[in-house]
């Protein structure tokens, strides 16, 4: 059986591609591997407690290895941190390493690009799929999540805090992924069929933040590769209980 770690963002499409790979049993995944946000020690992008994080890994019955990014970090400065991490993989004996990526082809072809140099393979189990499909196949399945962070270019504060359930889906406006696949919404899966038992919280205070990408070129400008990403977004914060 080929090794492999799995990176783990908390949220709904690497729950569906992780409960993929352990039915297929191709794999045996070593570890889950997420990245946090060290200004805050929370989930990078979805602002998830790291307790909550914890809790899922054990949930998962799978060991959890988290990487320190700063909150503005630098796209160069991403790739040397998660090249560094994947150097530790593969001296762990691990030869691939699995996303929950569904059609970003740059992303897809950043994450096989900086894997390569290490002698790791980049796997994507949802890669392709209907994003549709893949949303229904997740609520069916009988996963449950909630949203933990809404980019309010395409959402409004209502869409933060709701489960993620047949309804939501409907009401999602019409340039709005159902999966959330170009970043529109971020999720927290807290019980599913590859769950121990749920992951229990109550929802706290929702705020609204606004984000200033990492600028690192002597003028103060973003280089061709540092160009500004959505900035103003919606969070929900989950409290363990």
């Amino acid at each position: 059986m080929k090794q492999a770690y799995f990176n783990w963002s908390s949220g709904k499409d690497s729950a569906l591609a992780l409960y993929k790979v352990l039915a297929e049993k191709e794999f045996n995944i070593t570890k889950l591997v997420t990245t946090v946000n060290a200004d805050v020690d929370r989930v990078s992008m979805h602002g998830l407690r790291k307790e909550l994080l914890d809790l899922q890994a054990e949930r998962l019955r799978l060991p959890l290895e988290k990487i320190q990014l700063a909150g503005n970090v630098t796209m160069a400065e991403y790739s040397e941190i998660l090249g560094a991490a994947a150097k530790r993989s593969v001296s762990e004996g691990n030869t691939h390493s699995i996303f929950g990526d569904i059609f970003l082809e740059d992303l897809k072809n950043y994450r096989e690009e900086q894997l390569a140099q290490v002698g790791l393979k980049a796997v994507f189990p949802l890669w392709k799929k209907d994003t549709k499909e893949l949303i229904t196949e997740f609520i069916d399945l009988g996963f449950k999540a909630i949203t933990v962070c809404v980019n309010g270019k395409y959402l409004d504060q209502s869409f933060a805090g709701r489960i993620v359930d047949h309804q939501f889906v409907a009401d999602l406006p019409k340039n709005v992924d159902p999966c959330g696949e170009n970043g529109e919404f971020h999720t927290f899966v807290f019980d599913g069929p590859i769950f121990s038992k749920p992951v229990e919280f109550k929802i706290g205070e929702q705020v609204k933040r606004k984000y200033e990408p990492a600028k690192s070129n002597d003028d103060n400008c973003f280089s061709d590769d540092e160009k500004p990403w959505d900035t103003e977004f919606y969070f929900c914060d989950l409290i363990p209980v």
